[in-house]
């Protein structure tokens, strides 16, 4: 699939680490490191405008890393960027560690992974067909 981007950052273009990658880091496009308090949550830019096709979106994750060691993560994950959207790409980072983290221009804050979606329509009834699993949620089908 190719996707029209337009570039406003000196960063180079989101890619693909391995051939088995499914997401591309997104970097920081900021004109000044932005420094997130514990709890503090903040929009970092990257400078990426995009063009995708219609019927699929880009979501916007966590990279494991920057969670895993620093406590930092993407606040909507995923985030959802449409089709029809023609901004700047934003990734909300939120501290959840105890300690301050500061974000320089250029560092890798999230990932971006490219999906195709379906478009539903809703069929309003009187009933569903049953299951073996019925109403059950939210661990209703085991801890193991």
């Amino acid at each position: 699939m190719t996707i029209k981007i337009i570039n406003k950052s000196n960063h180079e273009l989101p890619h693909y680490e391995t051939i088995a990658s499914a997401g591309m880091d997104l970097r920081a496009f900021i004109q000044e490191s932005v420094t997130l308090q514990p709890l503090e949550r903040a929009i970092i830019k990257t400078g990426l405008h995009i063009e995708l096709p219609v019927g699929t979106e880009a979501q916007v994750r966590p990279r494991s890393g920057l969670a895993a060691k620093k406590g930092v993560t993407v606040l909507n994950a995923p985030g959802t960027i449409d089709a029809d959207y023609r901004g700047e790409i934003g990734v909300i980072l939120v501290n959840l560690s105890n300690e301050a983290f500061t974000v320089e221009n250029g560092e890798r804050i999230a990932q971006l992974v490219i999906a195709r979606h379906e478009r539903a329509e809703w069929m309003q009834v009187k009933t569903l067909s049953e299951t073996s699993r019925g109403e059950g949620g939210f661990g209703s089908t085991g801890v193991k």
